[in-house]
Order: C-alpha cells, then sequence, then structure tokens
C-alpha cells in the first residue's frame, strides 16, 4: 500500500531544495547578474566581491539545485541560468519582497537620495522617441551583457567607458540611462557623471529583465556583430 505521508514528505523535500539554494543573499546576487549574461566564476567573485574559492561553493549550491548549469569556455567554466523560468523565479521573489517589505523601500530611498531617482517612464512612448532618434537611449552595463541583450535602439556604453566619449552626445537631447534593473547601481553613477558635465541624463528603472516581463521587445548581438565591436 502506497503511503501518503511520504510521498508528500518527498515532493515537499525537492520543493525545498529551490528555497535552501537561495536562502543566501550572495546566491540571490549571483542569480540576478546571471539573468544578464552568462559569467566565469572569477567574473562572478569580482562582481559579489567574493573571493573565488566562496564563489565557486555558492555556485555549486545552486547547481545542485538545478537552478544553474555550466559552459567550458577554454581553461574557465563559465556559469548560466538553467531556463528562462530562473530569471521569471528571481523577479517574482524580488516583487513578493518589495511588496511585503518595508525595509526593501527605506534601504533604496536612502541610497537613490534626490536628485537622483529613477523615472519610470510609458515604455512604448520610450522605444518610440529612442526609434525616432529624439533620446539617447544608454546601456551603461558591460559590453559581455549588452551583447546577450539589450533595450532596442540602446548605445553600449560601459561606465567606465564614459568619460572618453562624452563628446559623442548632442547637449539638446535627453539620455536615458539603464543598467540591470531598479537597484543596479551603474546607471547612477553614470547619470551622476553625465549631470555634473551639463547633460540632460535621467535613470530609467528598468533594465532588460522588467522589459521582457512587460512583453517587449529586446535586442541581441549576433556573433559576427560581437566580432566587430
Amino acid at each position: 500500500m502506497r503511503d501518503p505521508r511520504r510521498f508528500k514528505d518527498q515532493l515537499y523535500e525537492q520543493f525545498a531544495r529551490i528555497g535552501k539554494a537561495v536562502a543566501s543573499p550572495r546566491r540571490l546576487e549571483i542569480l540576478d547578474l546571471l539573468c544578464q549574461s552568462e559569467k566565469s566564476v572569477e567574473e562572478l567573485a569580482h562582481l559579489t566581491r567574493l573571493n573565488v574559492k566562496n564563489a565557486s561553493a555558492h555556485l555549486r549550491v545552486l547547481r545542485w539545485s538545478r537552478l544553474v548549469e555550466t559552459r567550458r569556455a577554454g581553461k574557465f567554466v563559465n556559469y548560466r541560468l538553467a531556463d528562462e523560468a530562473v530569471a521569471r523565479y528571481w523577479l517574482a521573489t524580488r516583487s513578493l519582497a518589495e511588496r511585503r517589505l518595508g525595509e526593501i523601500k527605506q534601504t533604496a530611498t536612502a541610497y537613490f537620495v534626490e536628485p537622483m531617482p529613477a523615472q519610470r517612464v510609458d515604455r512604448r512612448t520610450l522605444l518610440e522617441r529612442a526609434r525616432r532618434g529624439n533620446l539617447i537611449l544608454l546601456d551603461v552595463r558591460p559590453a559581455n551583457e549588452y551583447a546577450a541583450a539589450h533595450l532596442p535602439h540602446a548605445r553600449s556604453l560601459p561606465v567606465a567607458e564614459l568619460k572618453r566619449n562624452l563628446t559623442t552626445f548632442p547637449r539638446d537631447k535627453e539620455i536615458f540611462a539603464y543598467c540591470r534593473g531598479p537597484y543596479c547601481v551603474l546607471s547612477l553613477e553614470a547619470v551622476k557623471f553625465l549631470r555634473r558635465r551639463g547633460y540632460r541624463a535621467i535613470r530609467l528603472d528598468d533594465g532588460v529583465l522588467e522589459w521582457q516581463e512587460a512583453g517587449l521587445p529586446i535586442e541581441r548581438l549576433h556573433k559576427r556583430e560581437m566580432k566587430a565591436s
């Protein structure tokens, strides 16, 4: 005779694997970064300010729970999300936390203080204005993340390269800068830099994940374009 209690125990033990895997701020941050593009252990360690040994340990847990998978690239092992559903899971987790935990808004508000609030704009209007060239849409993430996916009509210009490319921006157009979503600080750095030099720069709340979640198009570079860039 089948034991229903044993069945339930086995079933929920598997569900709990996901919860155990994401019960770490660092592992959530790693998932957030992998939502942008695949990355090596060394790159993830640098971005999360972990040593390689600790980053590898966190990645093993995520792999054990089947949330990430690996791809060997020469001497390096790259990690990527195992499924697009993992990105949706992260967005749902973030959204639930925002709804239930007031501390998130307090923390974000304290960091993204005036006069640098992000602007939520009508996405389709923004897309049309960018298509017509009425504004500059600036992707300030690393170039490999831009290549993996970016907003239509966006120009790739990582924060570190802003200074030497400043003269390419016309002063009569608004510049909308975006990075990895509402809590990414790269766009904040870019907007501060541009405003200090007299440009009309605005930090966009959206990133690629938010754009996809809204059912709007994104673009990717083909391998030929990636080599040319």
